[in-house]
């Protein structure tokens, strides 16, 4: 396995911004790619033309002159071929949920701040690659699963992921480093600052303030004495340094899934197993992080011909356990799929949601002894995963031939195995 413990920083973080490209135009061209590829198209607020303002457009359109916040009326004077499509929002947000849901599989630190932009902290994703290899993967499975274009920012902060993010459109990926901050940020014009206003950069400019790099210079106590609290960010944001964290999702969700598009087709119970283990593993996890539990579940099969077949039922009783969505996903599986048939997709979904604190989970006497220890080891594999990474902590049964042969002979060396079949899998360096 490759040493990528070189590509990240001995203290600090490594944050991506993930921006999807003109996404509601790239949406509309993924799901009809014949009728708007490669044309001028915008998506309008209103039906009504001569009042519609373009909410986005697609980058053909934007070569054409066509912009954001334009009326409708002018920007077909510009472009009589621009094709103007009604807003599904519907839609965007089923896209939204698919491309978050590829960016979460590399950590659980993802931040959605918009509907097609997602903050992601990937310090502790080292088993995934250095952070470029991390970035391509994730634009490259976006394209390839999706079909939509993203620019991906890779920097030691928010505010400089979000401004790398902005560098390469469409499809690019940039870096941005505090040492990269004067010679690639400081010849710009303030209002080009990730949180700096027409309004704000008016106010500077009449201070003498006109470059991010003048901003970075400027006397702090002038700056606090002319915008407030305000001016100490700004002279810290001018010098390319935010100390804004990564927070992951807080609201309640009416339901948490997980898909997985597999690297080849796969038949049979014994194939999928592990592939509905790993993934009930993963929507467990979403769960307990958000303190829920669930009371129903949902399998979703596609077939390598592209159809979708999704069967759910309640669980005997509201849970978090991975063991128990994984038991019921298996039992839809074998009663309502045929084993013979080859599988491109499988996916895992928790229904019927409801706050931890204010369900009433009913225990037999066995389940009520062992209760307070699979919690305990829950957080357990919660909190190394937290730190190392998915990968750190992983079942038995999520294992390939190979890696539980690895495994086994890391045993015979004096590697321990913990109970219950958990196995603490190799360190980052190896």
């Amino acid at each position: 396995m490759q040493n990528v413990d070189q590509y990240y920083p001995t203290s600090g973080r490594v944050i991506l911004h993930v921006d999807m490209n003109a996404f509601y135009c790239s949406v509309h061209e993924a799901e009809d790619p014949d009728q708007y590829r490669g044309k001028a198209t915008a998506v309008a607020g209103s039906v009504e033309l001569r009042k519609g303002i373009i909410v986005t457009c697609s980058y053909v359109a934007r070569r054409m002159g066509i912009s954001t916040g334009m009326q409708v009326q002018k920007a077909l004077r510009i472009c009589p071929s621009l094709i103007v499509i009604k807003p599904d929002f519907h839609l965007y947000r089923k896209y939204s949920n698919a491309f978050m849901q590829i960016a979460y599989s590399y950590t659980p630190l993802l931040e959605a701040v918009s509907i097609d932009e997602c903050y992601l902290d990937i310090t502790g994703s080292r088993q995934f690659g250095t952070p470029m290899e991390i970035a391509e993967t994730i634009q490259r499975r976006i394209m390839e699963e999706l079909g939509l274009p993203c620019s991906v920012g890779i920097a030691p902060n928010k505010l400089l992921a979000k401004m790398a993010s902005d560098l390469k459109k469409p499809n690019g990926i940039s870096v941005l480093r505090l040492r990269d901050v004067p010679k690639i940020l400081w010849d710009k014009p303030c209002n080009e600052m990730f949180g700096i206003g027409g309004k704000t950069a008016e106010k500077l400019r009449k201070l003498g303030i006109y470059s991010i790099g003048q901003l970075a210079a400027a006397d702090e106590n002038m700056l606090v004495e002319n915008f407030g609290v305000m001016g100490s960010w700004l002279k810290r944001a001018g010098n390319g340094i935010d100390h804004g964290i990564v927070n992951p999702e807080r609201e309640q969700s009416k339901s948490i899934g997980h898909t997985t598009t597999l690297p080849r087709d796969v038949i049979g119970l014994a194939e999928v197993r592990p592939i509905l283990l790993n993934l009930s593993d993963q929507v467990a996890r979403r769960l307990r992080k958000q303190g829920l539990v669930a009371s129903g579940v949902q399998l979703t099969i596609r077939t390598p011909d592209m159809k979708t077949i999704t069967r759910s039922r309640q669980l005997e009783a509201p849970s978090e356990s991975g063991e128990d969505i994984y038991k019921s996903v298996c039992d839809l599986y074998v009663r309502h799929w045929n084993g013979e048939k080859p599988v491109r997709l499988l996916g895992v979904t928790l229904q019927g949601l409801i706050a931890k604190e204010d369900s009433a989970i009913q225990l037999d006497l066995f389940d009520y002894e062992r209760q307070p220890k699979k919690e305990s080891l829950n957080k357990t594999m919660d909190m190394l995963r937290n730190k190392f990474g998915e990968n750190a902590v992983l079942t038995a049964g999520m294992l390939s031939d190979s890696h539980s042969a690895r495994l086994r002979n890391h045993k015979e060396r004096g590697t321990s195995l913990q109970k219950d079949n958990l196995l603490s899998v190799e360190s980052d360096k190896e």
